[in-house]
């Protein structure tokens, strides 16, 4: 029975010899063809022979020709030129500048999300009434110490003077306050700053919700609060205006808010009680004075000292303070500490980029203004990242434009921009001239006993096969700063694998 359908169970397994074949590379198929035909035959002839057709014989026949299968695939693979895998583009120029841009945004996010900072970045801090000077003491070397009596201000005050036309004067105290309508035992605690009435038009500065020009028609004397106690205690009411409140054993009333970041004066203030004058026996505080013409010509450096007389012609030895210097504003110390740290940088790391090469490779311009436009990136982004981060730091935790503040805002700033920039030179030096990637593989070459004898040093290479950089373990007189070595294209069997298409 087998044996007439003996012919179209050759032809099939013919045709799976010739379907197994075309999987064969091209300049090969032929040659397969025939031995797999010849192969078919002797295995024919052993199975099955004299032409006796078995099925046990054809399941034999059938598992040569699959078989045929496996074997034009593993040739195939074996065929196939080795490619391989292509290493992920590590350490590139835009993974650089992605991570310092994310890092900007962060530090901006930050400080626009912190009280503190947003209250300095403020466009109304420091902007004063010109040609004013807080006056103290010259005998005191702590510049935040009250050291002005209430009786002084007022014999300055109603004595004519030549480079003064106007003065103010103000004491912090901690005092109890509740509003008249609240029940008793309610009180708080605040930190009030006892002002003379002409306090805030003499600074010119802005008030929320107040006219300063009206005088209560009650006689009451007025309250400014600062933000952040009037969104603390009142819930920020825009209604507050006009609240009667016990400051300590006086009755006043609320008109006003100061916006954060307004008060840069020394003490810490949550409340101004404005009254007619300050109480003769009261304790130290500290005199804001405006300068006349002819006491701004006087005022040619930031500070002035005075001679005053007092009741009695007696000699006070003060010294009179520009306001808008009285404290280095953001700007100016990261500015001041920005210069002192690239005064610092050539002692703790080289400037020069060690472009030197003992046979060098010119690149090209745009490759050239490629590389300069990068590092001239990387310098624009820290630059903010470190003046928003100083702020962050300086402004978390601290009262606005504080000393504290002011001396966590130089250090931060001066450290971050030092190693910041630190870092920013020895990336530079590490990345491929051609492709801005860095360079991976150090390779110590070299020993350090023969360093005048032979090149000792550390070895690294571009992995896309452009240079390689050769770091001198010691500097000498011949080897002093890194060389870039630039590779020609018989390296390149070495980067089969890794170029770019």
């Amino acid at each position: 029975m087998m044996a007439a359908f003996l012919p179209l169970l050759t032809l099939f397994d013919q045709g799976l010899l010739r379907t197994a074949s075309f999987v064969v590379p091209r300049r090969q198929r032929a040659e397969w063809r025939q031995e797999w035909q010849s192969e078919l035959w002797h295995v024919r002839r052993t199975c099955a022979p004299a032409d006796c057709a078995c099925w046990p014989a054809e399941q034999q026949v059938m598992a040569f020709c699959l078989g045929a299968f496996q074997d034009a695939f593993c040739l195939r693979q074996q065929c196939m030129p080795m490619r391989l895998p292509r290493p992920a583009k590590q350490g590139s120029a835009a993974q650089c500048i992605l991570a310092l841009a994310a890092i900007l945004f962060a530090c901006d996010a930050a400080a626009l999300f912190l009280p503190g900072v947003r209250a300095e970045r403020s466009l109304m801090v420091g902007q004063v009434n010109p040609g004013l000077v807080m006056i103290q003491n010259a005998g005191y070397s702590d510049d935040t110490s009250p050291t002005i009596r209430p009786h002084q201000y007022r014999t300055w005050k109603t004595r004519r003077q030549q480079y003064f036309d106007g003065f103010a004067f103000y004491r912090v105290q901690p005092d109890s306050v509740n509003q008249e309508s609240a029940p008793a035992g309610s009180s708080a605690s605040w930190g009030v700053a006892h002002a003379s009435a002409n306090l805030f038009i003499l600074l010119g500065l802005p008030l929320r919700f107040a006219d300063q020009d009206r005088n209560p028609a009650d006689g009451l004397p007025s309250v400014i609060l600062s933000e952040r106690l009037w969104t603390r205690e009142f819930g920020a009411n825009s209604h507050v205006a006009g609240t009667v409140v016990r400051v300590g054993n006086r009755i006043a009333r609320i008109a006003g808010v100061a916006p954060n970041g307004l008060w840069r004066l020394p003490g810490k203030v949550d409340a101004w009680l404005l009254e007619p004058e300050p109480e003769a026996t009261a304790g130290a505080g500290y005199v804001i004075a405006h300068l006349t013409p002819a006491g701004a010509a006087e005022m040619w450096t930031q500070c002035v000292h005075i001679t005053a007389y007092g009741p009695e012609d007696s000699e006070d030895i003060l010294l009179g303070v520009s306001i808008q210097d009285y404290r280095p504003n953001p700007w100016s110390l990261y500015l001041f500490a920005l210069l002192l740290a690239l005064l610092a940088l050539p002692a703790i790391t080289s400037v020069s980029l060690g472009e030197s090469s003992v046979s060098p490779q010119n690149t090209s311009w745009p490759r050239r203004l490629t590389r300069w436009s990068f590092l001239c990136t990387k310098i624009a982004l820290l630059l903010p990242i470190v003046y928003f981060a100083s702020l962050d730091m300086a402004y978390a935790f601290n009262t606005p434009y504080s000393n504290a503040a002011a001396y966590i805002q130089l250090i931060s700033t001066f450290g971050l921009c030092l190693f910041g920039l630190r870092w920013i030179l020895r990336d530079q030096r590490q990345r491929c001239p051609v492709c801005l990637r860095l360079v991976e593989h150090p390779a110590q070459v070299g020993q350090a006993s023969r360093t005048f004898l032979a090149w000792n040093g550390t070895e690294m290479m571009c992995m896309d096969g452009h240079t390689l950089l050769h770091v001198p373990g010691i500097a000498t007189s011949w080897f002093g700063a890194q060389r870039w070595l630039y590779l020609d294209t018989s390296w390149d069997f070495l980067f089969a694998g890794t170029l770019g298409d």
